[in-house]
């Protein structure tokens, strides 16, 4: 696109006083960069996946309000974290990590194992033990 038709519509960089840096072409065919408030399409995709997210965290805390999961499934889900970048963070098995959600072998884990996830969610035992005493 021309660099005079780079989008400038209100997004949430914008009212964060932001701009986006896009490459356009100038006056004379070359490459340049500009910034950008934002656009539209952008601004739609990235309010769904924000919605997806909070959506996400809501189950998460209703499966452990409910017992179906332990909190390290919500704090995962909190920090935008999927099972094999927490498994990374943690240096175990992916398959350890799941079986970590269980509420019964969460009841178990040592105080080891729970002050490394703490550590991964930069959280206190105590938060990660209760969901209602960390971030919600």
């Amino acid at each position: 696109m021309k660099k005079e038709d780079v989008p400038q519509d209100e997004s949430n960089l914008a009212s964060a006083n932001f701009r986006e840096m896009v490459y356009a072409v100038d006056k004379d065919g070359k490459y340049t960069t500009s910034l950008s408030t934002g656009w539209d399409p952008k601004k739609i995709a990235l309010d769904n996946a924000i919605k997806e997210i909070e959506e996400r965290v809501a189950n998460a805390r209703n499966r452990v309000l409910n017992h179906e999961t332990s909190p390290i499934e919500y704090y995962m889900e909190v920090h935008k974290m999927d099972i094999p970048v927490l498994a990374s963070y943690m240096g175990l098995w992916q398959w350890r990590v799941k079986r970590h959600f269980k509420p019964s072998v969460f009841k178990k884990l040592s105080q080891k194992t729970l002050q490394k996830y703490a550590d991964v969610f930069d959280i206190s035992i105590e938060q990660l033990k209760s969901i209602d005493d960390g971030k919600s």
